[in-house]
């Protein structure tokens, strides 16, 4: 049986990472395993905001280790059937076959979208985000956030997501708008995939 492509993408909070993958799996007719989402289940049915997912996650390893194995395996599962979208910060590391992209912002304004996209409550309530008040808070988060994310993908899987060199694809989102940044992943993958 025919495996199809998979394709991993890593980066920084908003970055557009979900963006783009959403709009690939459109534009590619793929499937899509998201684990923040799948991460985000989890923190709700902890009772918990995925910020305290995270830090519970420093010391109960299973929190990561068990979602990412099971995300990679159920892209592999899915690539017997059309190409597949695996978004995911580690990702890359369980399915080297893919192809590797990492999607990158600055922090601030990584902050500033996905402040923008909090302003709407069902949004919010989607992202089961840290209460913050303001956009200086959510900066402070997000910095936090990839610290912690640092500290558990080094002690668990001893990698650091945030090393470039892990990545076939690297794209900076900070200037440009999420169509710009569709159609240059986009023409990254046709090549890869052609």
């Amino acid at each position: 049986m025919k495996q199809h492509h998979i394709i991993t993408i890593s980066g920084t909070p908003g970055s557009g990472k979900s963006t783009i993958a959403k709009n690939l799996a459109h534009i590619l007719h793929a499937k899509r395993v998201y684990v923040g989402g799948i991460r985000r289940d989890l923190a709700k049915e902890k009772g918990v905001t995925l910020d305290k997912l995270n830090e519970y996650a420093l010391e109960h390893p299973e929190t990561d280790i068990d979602v990412d194995q099971a995300a990679a395996k159920q892209a592999r599962e899915l690539a017997k059937e059309s190409i597949v979208i695996a978004e995911g910060r580690v990702q890359f590391h369980f399915l080297k076959e893919s192809i590797k992209l990492y999607i990158k912002a600055d922090l601030e304004e990584g902050a500033k979208r996905i402040w923008l996209h909090m302003q709407n409550d069902n949004n919010k309530a989607k992202r089961n985000e840290a209460n913050v008040n303001s956009l200086e808070e959510l900066i402070i988060k997000s910095k936090e956030r990839e610290d912690n994310d640092l500290a558990r993908y080094q002690k668990y899987y001893q990698l650091n997501h945030t090393d470039e060199n892990n990545y076939d694809f690297i794209l900076d989102t900070t200037k440009i708008n999420a169509e710009q940044a569709t159609q240059q992943t986009l023409t990254f993958i046709n090549q890869k995939i052609a």
